[in-house]
Formats: structure tokens, C-alpha cells, sequence
């Protein structure tokens, strides 16, 4: 039987996340062979925080399988946990070689999630789940980070036809074979350089290489309507509080302020939209990171909402 393409779950919400288990159940109810590699425990806003030099153990979690009912005939799938960050479990992943605990899998992108609260705006920079589907693409596999957009709710099946449609369109671009996995071509490998190229092939070129990444939020109750829009500007206040015995702090957001900023992904995910956002994968003077024209140019819709460059 021929199956979809094969695809990397992760996230930071742990391996127990039904957020996880619903990407798993949806992805493989389609056809798709699946290599999970989450964190043991929860890790949200850990960024791309490493666990340097501990041992991590590495865990077989395909008794997920059953628990999850999926089809014992479907597409492969290999379940492990790892006592790390999200960044951790991208990096084994990939840098140990999918061939070594994913069999015959040998994923063509990443997916992240699905995140158990927003990554919007500055969430993006603390997000383990966002940093996970980063340190993929640093790797050189293609990338796309998926949360719920507002903290009302924990229906992780609402946006699920445009998650999928997101999916399927990207993966349309993914090559077979990432063509700088481990980036062992290293940063003389800009096909998007050519400022010859057609401007949605340079875009193209950028996200099959991993150097721009798509963010994802889902509403509290989607009104069926796609953006693709940049970050908006969203402050926390009264972040901290002392303990009982004043003898430290909590850190944690007390109120959230959406600056009113039109089409930004803040205003359109409490619009009840589902919004996309492209991001750039690479530090503003990395030799890889993208100009600012091809990222704006990204941000270009087609008729439906998504980045017309999908197509």
C-alpha cells in the first residue's frame, strides 16, 4: 500500500499531551508513517533550552499505539519519549539519524504540537513547541509549529481541515530528501539567494530549506476564515508574584494586553480565525537568515488565506 508522506512529531507539552495524541490520531487516520520523539514530562516555555551533557533516557512509548486505537494495518509509526527539552528531542532525532529508532521512516518535515495554549506574538521566543519545530529546521528539515490560539479552550479538534490543509500544501514543497539536512553544505547553501528568482520561488526555496518556519494558532470557535499575518504586539502584566513565605517569586502571567493592531496574528485569532504565520528560522545576521523582503513577501495570501506561495 502506498502510504503518505512520512512526517517528525514533537512537542513540549510531554508525551502524555492530548494535544499529541490528536496529531498522532488525525496524521496516521490519513496514511501518514509517523516518527514521535516527545519529552518526557511537560516542558512549555522552555525555548530552545538544551540539557547539556545529561544523560537523557530514551524511552520506547509504543504502547501509545494501542491506547491511541490506531489501525494495527496503517501506516508505520515508532513512539519514544526523551528526558529532555523540545530542542533535545529535535536534536536527537535528527542528529542520531532517524534510521537508528524510526525503522524504515524517514520523515520529510516536522510538526510541532498541538500546543495546549497560544504561541502568538512574543510567545514565539520563549515556545518550546515553536523552538522545537526551529531546531528542526536548523537541522534542515522542514518545519511547522501548531498551538490553540487562546487559553478558553482545549478542543484540539477545532482547525483541524486547516491544519491539514497546511500540512498537505507544505508538504508538497518538502523534497523527498531534505537537501541540506545536517546542513553539511553549510551556509553557502541559500538556493534563495537568486534575486533572479521569481520572488514565490525564492520563498519556496527558503522553507524546503528550513530557513523559514510556519506558526500556526487555531481560535476558541473558528468562523471558517485563514489568515496568513505577521506577529502582533502582546504584553504580559503583573508577571510575577512573591511565595506565602516571601522567600521567592512565581513567574506567570497575571493579564495578557493585546495591542489592537489590524491583521496581526493577536487581532485575527480573536477575530476567530485560524492565522498562519511565516517566521524566520535563522538570528537576524546569520549568514542564512532571509532578507526582509522574501519573509514579507510570505505573508502574501491566496483566495483561501493560506501563503500563496503553498501553491
Amino acid at each position: 500500500m502506498a502510504w503518505r508522506a512520512p512526517l517528525f512529531l514533537t512537542n513540549d507539552d510531554g508525551i502524555e499531551a492530548p494535544g499529541l495524541h490528536r496529531l498522532i490520531q488525525i496524521l496516521h487516520n490519513r496514511g501518514h508513517p509517523l516518527a514521535v520523539l516527545a519529552p518526557a514530562q511537560e516542558q512549555s516555555a522552555s525555548a530552545m533550552r538544551l540539557s547539556l551533557k545529561n544523560e537523557l533516557e530514551f524511552k520506547n512509548r509504543n504502547d501509545l499505539i494501542q491506547t491511541l486505537e490506531l489501525d494495527s494495518d496503517g501506516p508505520p509509526i515508532e513512539v519514544f519519549s526523551l528526558d529532555g527539552t523540545p530542542c533535545d528531542c529535535a536534536i536527537v532525532a535528527i542528529d542520531q539519524g532517524f534510521e537508528s529508532w524510526a525503522g524504515v521512516i524517514r520523515p520529510r518535515m516536522c510538526i510541532s504540537g498541538i500546543n495546549h495554549g497560544p504561541n502568538l506574538s512574543i510567545d514565539v521566543i520563549h515556545s518550546g513547541t515553536v523552538s522545537a519545530a526551529r531546531e528542526a529546521a536548523l537541522y534542515g528539515l522542514p518545519a511547522i509549529a501548531l498551538s490553540l490560539g487562546t487559553y478558553l479552550h482545549e478542543d484540539y479538534s477545532v482547525g483541524t481541515d486547516a491544519i491539514l490543509t497546511l500540512v498537505d500544501r507544505a508538504l508538497s514543497l518538502a523534497p523527498d530528501e531534505p537537501s541540506n539536512l545536517m546542513r553539511t553544505r553549510g551556509s553557502k547553501h541559500r538556493p534563495w539567494s537568486d534575486e533572479e528568482m521569481d520572488m514565490d520561488d525564492r520563498i519556496r526555496e527558503a522553507f524546503r530549506n528550513g530557513d523559514i518556519i510556519l506558526n500556526l494558532n487555531t481560535p476558541h470557535e473558528w468562523n471558517g476564515v485563514v489568515e496568513t499575518v505577521p506577529l502582533g504586539a502582546r504584553w504580559y502584566h503583573g508577571a510575577t508574584k512573591g511565595t506565602k513565605e516571601n522567600v521567592g517569586f512565581i513567574v506567570g502571567a497575571a493579564s495578557i494586553e493585546d495591542e489592537p493592531i489590524p491583521r496581526t496574528d493577536c487581532s485575527s485569532i480573536m477575530a476567530g480565525n485560524v492565522v498562519i504565520s511565516p517566521l524566520a528560522t535563522w538570528p537576524q545576521t546569520h549568514p542564512l537568515n532571509v532578507p526582509d523582503s522574501i519573509l514579507h513577501a510570505a505573508l502574501t495570501e491566496d483566495d483561501e488565506g493560506y501563503p500563496i506561495w503553498l501553491r
